[in-house]
Formats: C-alpha cells, sequence, structure tokens
C-alpha cells in the first residue's frame, strides 16, 4: 500500500478497508501515522479470533481449494437471503475462482494479526462500520476498535452481514463520504455543501427508507423547513467531529424525553441503534432520564422503546430506521 502510495505522489492519504482490507488500513495507521489522514474501517477487527480456526482453514483450502469454502460463506458475507441477489452470486463466483494460495496466505494472515495493544497510537480521524448481523467480526469487535481509537466513531447498519458494502451500499457510501467530509481541512461554508454533507449524515443515521419518504413528502409548503433541518441540524451539528454518533444520540435521546416528543423518540430509538448504541445502553439513557426528566416521561420513554424493539423484532431484517417516527 505504502509502495502504492509512493508511486502516485500520496504523502497523505485516506484509507477506507472492509474486513482483511480494515485491518491493513488499522496496521498502517498505527504505524505509520504520517502517511494516513484519514481511516474508515469497515466490517473489520483487530484480532480475528482463534488462531487455530484460521490456520485449520488455510490448511483446507489449500488442500481443496476455494470451493471448500463456498457454502459456508453466504451466512457469512450476506443477511437474509441476499446470497440469492446477482450481486451476492457474482461475490460466491469470484470466490470460487480465487486462487487457493492467495486465500489461505490471508487465512495464515489472520491467525497471527492482532493489533489491540496498538490501536491507542491511531492519530487519524476513525470511522468503524459495522454490519448488525455480522457473525464474522461482530459489532462487538468495531466496538473495541472504536473504544480504543481515540476519537473514533462506531456507525452500525443494519441489515447487513459482514459485506456490508455490498448488501447497503448507499448507508455505508454515505457514511464514509460524511466522515471524509467531516475531517476535511474546512467545514462546508456554503448552504448548497452544508445541505450535501447533512443529507449525507442522515441517510447514514436515519437510513435511506426514512430520508426518501420524507423527501417525496415534501411540498411547497413544507420545503424551506426540509431544507432547514437537513443544513442546520444535520449539517452543521450532526456533522461535527467532537462529538461521536452515539454520544449525539444518547444526547438526542434525552431532550426528545425531557419534551415529551414520543414520535420523533421512536425515529430516533431506532437512529440510536444504527448510530452502535444497544437496547441494553439505550435502557440506561432512559433509566437515568427518569432521574432528571421525570418518571412520567420515562415511563413514557420505555413504553415507545418497547413498541420500536416489538417492530424490529417482527420484521428483523428491515433497516431500523424505517419505521415510526415524523419525517424529519
Amino acid at each position: 500500500m505504502l509502495r502504492l502510495a509512493d508511486d502516485q505522489g500520496w504523502e497523505r492519504f485516506a484509507y477506507a478497508g472492509i474486513s482483511i482490507g480494515g485491518a491493513v488500513g488499522l496496521y498502517l495507521a498505527a504505524h505509520h501515522p504520517d502517511r494516513v489522514g484519514c481511516l474508515s474501517v469497515v466490517c473489520s477487527s483487530a484480532r480475528f479470533g482463534d488462531p487455530a480456526v484460521w490456520r485449520e482453514r488455510a490448511a483446507l483450502v489449500r488442500a481443496e481449494g476455494t470451493e471448500a469454502m463456498v457454502a459456508s460463506r453466504p451466512g457469512t458475507w450476506f443477511s437474509h437471503g441476499f446470497a440469492q441477489s446477482p450481486a451476492g452470486a457474482a461475490l460466491i463466483e469470484d470466490l470460487r475462482a480465487t486462487d487457493r494460495a492467495g486465500y489461505a496466505a490471508c487465512c495464515d494472515v489472520l491467525a497471527s494479526y492482532d493489533m489491540t495493544a496498538d490501536l491507542e497510537r491511531i492519530t487519524a480521524p476513525t470511522l468503524v462500520v459495522a454490519g448488525r448481523d455480522d457473525p464474522a467480526t461482530p459489532p462487538a469487535h468495531a466496538r473495541r476498535i472504536a473504544d480504543a481509537v481515540p476519537g473514533a466513531s462506531l456507525l452500525e447498519i443494519a441489515g447487513a452481514a459482514h459485506l456490508a458494502g455490498v448488501e447497503r451500499p448507499e448507508a455505508v457510501t454515505a457514511a464514509l463520504l460524511a466522515h471524509l467530509s467531516g475531517t476535511a481541512p474546512a467545514r462546508p461554508g456554503d448552504d448548497a455543501s452544508r445541505h450535501a454533507a447533512g443529507m449525507a449524515v442522515r441517510r447514514a443515521v436515519l437510513g435511506d427508507a426514512h430520508v426518501d419518504r420524507a423527501v417525496a413528502r415534501t411540498t411547497p409548503f413544507t420545503a424551506r423547513f426540509q431544507d432547514f433541518i437537513t443544513r442546520y441540524a444535520w449539517g452543521e451539528i450532526w456533522t461535527g467531529d467532537g462529538l461521536d454518533r452515539r454520544t449525539r444520540s444518547c444526547i438526542t435521546l434525552t431532550a426528545l424525553i425531557a419534551h415529551g416528543h414520543d414520535a420523533e423518540l421512536a425515529m430516533h430509538i431506532r437512529a440510536a441503534l444504527t448510530n452502535g448504541l444497544t437496547r441494553e445502553e439505550i435502557g440506561e439513557v432512559l433509566l437515568q432520564s427518569a432521574i432528571y426528566c421525570g418518571v412520567p416521561a420515562a415511563n413514557s420513554a420505555f413504553a415507545t422503546a418497547q413498541r420500536v424493539f416489538d417492530e424490529i423484532d417482527a420484521t428483523p431484517h428491515v433497516d431500523s430506521a424505517s419505521h415510526s417516527g415524523t419525517e424529519k
């Protein structure tokens, strides 16, 4: 990677990688901080599990080829039948055609890969993206990276397994663009730039389906308000790098509870899940709000949260930000 950067004349560059590509990015950012100006790590880990498992996989592929992995990969790479889609089927065919020696060598590398002690050395602005349904590098792996890298942001993508960029390309792309714009030397200075940056974050946090509905329902009467919240709330505040999105979600939930905005609260409970909060952590926010916002307000908030969770459980493969709440 560094040789490529040198050949291209890139003294300092932004890096984004998925799975083993994300692992490469973590290593580069920790050991060559002068070269990596911005880092995005998607569905990856600082340590990919038991080394013995990876060595066994390497031996299997060397003996039988990558065809031996085809049966198990769809359930790891994709969620809810995505393997039957054209994009999923094409990736499975790519696996069949992958050189066995190269695949096995990657397994050997992952067997010895452990960046857990070096994460705190990373200084580049870092975005960590997890697929909520990823069994290979579960959200807990992303959480460990985000907790250890100073100032890192964490985003959890609903309806995605290990290849989130394939299953949810719009959400992942929006998150990457928002991260890059948020770490640019200058903040967006004009209304059009703020609107574009705000729309990217709005889609990443609330989900494409929700935002598409809001845009479709915009009328001449509501157009100025939609433009205002996209530029101001999302383009000025949510794009800021002073707080990560998990923290912003905690603050937003508390404010909505305090003012009794239950419909908006339902929307932002889904957004909080997307931003990486667990249901248990959301419960802690609601519980603490009982002290500072009042028990009746918290009681209503718990009922709203339970209703949202029940809806998600009834339709587990639907984007968590795609139901309920007002169209903001």
